[in-house]
C-alpha cells in the first residue's frame, strides 16, 4: 500500500514533500497514534510509512498532529545533513488558520519570546493579515521564519486571538459555543506554503498544499452566516 500519489507534492532524489492530513502524525513520539495508516497489521506514523517507499527518508520538520498541509523529508542522509548544517537559512512557511475575534490591526507582527526545552526563552516572529473577518472569528494568513514548539497556536494566544478550537491555548467559553454551533472539535491550522533554497541546486522551490476540504467547508459556512 502506497500513498496517495494526489499527495506527493515535490520529489526529486534529494527531497520528498507530501500533504499530510490533519490527524496524523509525521513520526512517532509522545502522542498515542489514535489513527494513521494500516500496514501488516500496525498502524503507522506517516514518516514510518513513506519509508516503505522511500527507504532512508528522514523528517526534516514536523507539524502538529491536527496540523495538515505540507511537510518536507529528506530522501538522503546527505540531503538531511546539508539541510540542518545550513540551520534552515531561507526558509518562509506559510499557513492558514480560524482565530477567535475579529484581528485589529488586520496585519501586524508578533514578537514575543517563546520557551523552548533546555534553552530558555528564545526570540520568535509571526507576521499575519486578516484576509477575511466574520461576526466572531477571523481567516488569517500567517508567516513564520523561526519555527518554535506550537509558535502559532501560542502567539495568537497570547495576544488574544487563539485558534478556534484549540483545547490547549484556546479560549474555553469561545471554545464550547463554535462547537455547539458548527459540531466541530479540532482546530484549524494549514501549512499552505513552505518555500527554501534547493540544498543542492540553489533552486528556489515553492511548495505549496491545497485547502483540505473540511476548512473550505467552514469558510463557507462562516461567509454565509456573515452576509445573512
Amino acid at each position: 500500500m502506497s500513498i496517495d500519489t494526489h499527495r506527493i507534492l515535490f520529489c526529486d532524489s534529494d527531497l520528498l514533500a507530501v500533504n499530510k492530513l490533519a490527524g496524523e502524525l509525521v513520526v512517532a513520539g509522545g502522542e498515542r497514534l489514535k489513527t494513521g495508516h494500516k500496514a501488516d497489521g500496525e498502524v503507522l506514523p506517516l514518516l514510518d510509512f513513506l519509508r516503505k517507499d522511500y527507504p532512508g527518508l528522514r523528517a526534516l520538520h514536523r507539524l502538529d498532529y491536527e496540523t495538515s498541509g505540507v511537510v518536507l523529508f529528506a530522501r538522503t542522509k546527505r540531503a538531511y545533513e546539508v539541510v540542518r548544517a545550513s540551520k534552515f537559512e531561507g526558509w518562509k512557511k506559510k499557513y492558514l488558520a480560524l482565530v477567535m475575534g475579529r484581528m485589529s490591526p488586520a496585519t501586524g507582527e508578533i514578537r514575543l519570546p517563546l520557551p523552548s526545552r533546555g534553552e530558555g526563552n528564545l526570540p520568535a516572529l509571526t507576521r499575519y493579515t486578516a484576509l477575511e473577518e466574520y461576526a466572531n472569528s477571523s481567516y488569517v494568513e500567517v508567516e513564520i521564519e523561526t519555527g518554535r514548539h506550537h509558535q502559532i497556536r501560542r502567539h495568537f494566544s497570547m495576544i488574544r486571538h487563539p485558534l478556534a478550537l484549540d483545547q490547549v491555548y484556546g479560549h474555553k467559553g469561545f471554545n464550547r459555543v463554535f462547537s455547539q454551533e458548527f459540531r466541530l472539535h479540532k482546530f484549524f491550522l494549514h501549512a499552505s506554503v513552505l518555500e527554501l533554497p534547493h540544498p543542492f541546486t540553489g533552486e528556489h522551490l515553492h511548495i505549496e498544499a491545497p485547502l483540505p476540504r473540511s476548512f473550505q467547508d467552514i469558510l463557507k459556512r462562516l461567509r454565509s452566516l456573515s452576509k445573512g
